[in-house]
């Protein structure tokens, strides 16, 4: 297939650190989201670098996909997401984030340039 003929995707480096503070490492970290069908996909610790991450590919692109950071099951905030949406559907109010606001959930902007 030519490449003008391929559909466009995007590539998401997702990256948790463990808050100073926080005694131990957690158990699990993942992603849940649009992107994964809200199918919980485990991050990779590394543990030189002391930090948990996971690349994702093919992503679909020029949409706003919502997700959530896992940590030990319980939502976390991406200090890397592009905004807070407030939850949609029966998914992301499992997953969502209690703020000031109200409930969250993460979204990423996955736009080509």
């Amino acid at each position: 297939m030519p490449k003008s003929d391929r559909p466009q995707t995007f590539t998401r480096n997702f990256r948790w650190r463990r808050p100073a503070g926080q005694a131990q490492e957690p158990a699990t970290v993942e992603v849940v989201g649009t992107f994964t069908k809200w199918q919980k996909v485990p991050l990779v610790y590394d543990d030189p670098g002391q930090i948990w991450q996971l690349t994702l590919r093919d992503l679909p692109v020029n949409r706003t996909h919502h997700y959530m950071l896992l940590v030990d099951g319980k939502p976390v905030r991406d200090e890397q997401c592009d905004g807070l949406a407030i939850p949609r559907t029966a998914q992301e109010a499992h997953y969502q984030l209690m703020t000031p606001r109200g409930p969250r959930v993460l979204m990423l902007f996955a736009q080509t340039k």
